[in-house]
């Protein structure tokens, strides 16, 4: 896998999931890879969803953005606790933002708004509450394709 982002663009989108997560107790996760081996992007998402074990949170509240960067791919993926939540049209609203700044182009700045307004969804279901909250998943981007992140290269 060609890395599709620099130490820098990484440490920004992972330091925008952990400011999203630090007013909830959500959890997001990005995770890239080259092509998407399913047809359909959201399938995918399911897919790695399962792998990361995003399943497992206690609320059921995980959130997953998946990008295949070279076949140009997206999707976006709640467990059953936030898409009990969050109004029908939440996740397309959420997909159509970062699809915006993608085709401008800017795609660090298109995932970070997503993270942002998913974090700001989650913290009206599941507030943060610093008694009782546990990081449950990675803040860490997750690759695809054994690829190493810019931070291991």
């Amino acid at each position: 896998m060609t890395h599709p982002l620099t130490a820098a663009q990484e440490a920004t989108l992972v330091a925008a999931i952990k400011q999203a997560e630090l007013r909830t107790s959500g959890e997001i996760r990005l995770h890239i890879e080259d092509r998407c081996p399913t047809p359909e992007p959201l399938d995918r998402a399911a897919q790695v969803f399962a792998e990361l074990k995003m399943h497992q949170t206690k609320l059921r509240n995980g959130v997953l953005f998946y990008l295949a960067w070279q076949t140009r791919q997206f999707a976006v993926i709640g467990d059953a606790g936030i898409n009990a939540a969050v109004p029908d049209e939440f996740w397309e609203a959420v997909k159509e933002t970062v699809l915006d700044d993608f085709r401008q182009e800017k795609y660090v700045a298109g995932l970070d708004h997503g993270i942002r307004l998913v974090g700001e969804q989650l913290r009206q279901f599941y507030p943060y509450d610093a008694a009782t909250d546990v990081n449950e998943l990675s803040d860490d981007i997750s690759y695809g394709d054994d690829a190493p992140s810019p931070t291991r290269s």
